[in-house]
C-alpha cells in the first residue's frame, strides 16, 4: 500500500513543475485553453449572441449607402433643410414685426392683407436662400474636412465653421472675414459640445 502511494506521488511529480501544486497546474491548463493557442476560434454570430442576424446587403443597397454618405448628398440635404428652416424663420420674424407691409412714404396708412403677405413671403424667401447657402457650405466643407482628416470629431465642425464664417464675412473685407471665422467656429464648437 505504501509502495503504491509512493508510485502515485512520483507519477504525479513528473507532470508537476517545481514549485507548482496540482491546483496551480490545473489553473494554468485552463488559462492555456481559454487564452493561449488552444483557444478555439468562435464565430460571433449576432443570433448566437442574442441579437438579430444581419442580412447581407445587395449591391444596390451598398450603392445607395455610398450615395447617401457622399459629400454631395449631405450638401444637398443641408441646403434643402436650410431652405425650409430659413423660410419658416423668415415668415415667423415677419409675422411678429409691426412694420411689415407699411409703406415708408405713407407710414400712417394701414397696410392691406395682400401687402403684409407679400412682405412676409419676400422676407421668408430671403431668409430661406441665406440659410440654404450657409447650410450647404457648412455641410460640404465639414464632409470634405472629415474625409481628408479621416476622423469624425468636434474639430471638423470647428474647422468647417471657420471656413464657412470666413467665406461669408470675407465679402465685407478681411476684418469681417476673420471675425466671421472666429464667431462661426466658436458657435460650431458650442453646438458640438452640447450635441455630443
Amino acid at each position: 500500500m505504501a509502495a503504491s502511494t509512493s508510485d502515485a506521488s512520483t507519477a504525479g511529480s513528473e507532470t508537476v513543475k517545481p514549485g507548482m501544486d496540482s491546483a496551480g497546474l490545473q489553473y494554468s491548463m485552463i488559462l492555456e485553453h481559454l487564452i493561449g493557442d488552444k483557444k478555439p476560434i468562435k464565430d460571433l454570430n449576432p443570433a448566437i449572441m442574442g441579437g438579430l442576424p444581419a442580412a447581407h446587403k445587395s449591391d444596390e443597397q451598398k450603392m445607395i449607402e455610398r450615395g447617401m454618405e457622399s459629400c454631395t448628398f449631405k450638401a444637398v440635404l443641408a441646403c434643402v433643410g436650410g431652405f425650409v428652416l430659413g423660410g419658416a424663420f423668415g415668415v415667423f420674424t415677419a409675422g411678429i414685426d409691426t412694420n411689415v407691409g407699411v409703406d415708408p412714404k405713407d407710414p400712417l396708412r394701414t397696410p392691406t392683407a395682400r401687402e403684409v403677405l407679400r412682405d412676409m413671403g419676400q422676407r421668408g424667401m430671403s431668409y430661406a436662400k441665406n440659410f440654404a447657402i450657409v447650410g450647404a457650405m457648412f455641410s460640404c466643407t465639414e464632409c470634405i474636412i472629415e474625409s481628408h482628416r479621416g476622423k469624425s470629431d468636434w474639430k471638423n465642425a470647428v474647422y468647417s465653421g471657420c471656413v464657412t464664417g470666413g467665406a461669408i464675412g470675407f465679402r465685407a473685407g478681411l476684418k469681417a472675414g476673420v471675425l466671421g471665422c472666429g464667431g462661426f467656429a466658436a458657435f460650431s464648437a458650442a453646438i458640438e459640445y452640447y450635441l455630443r
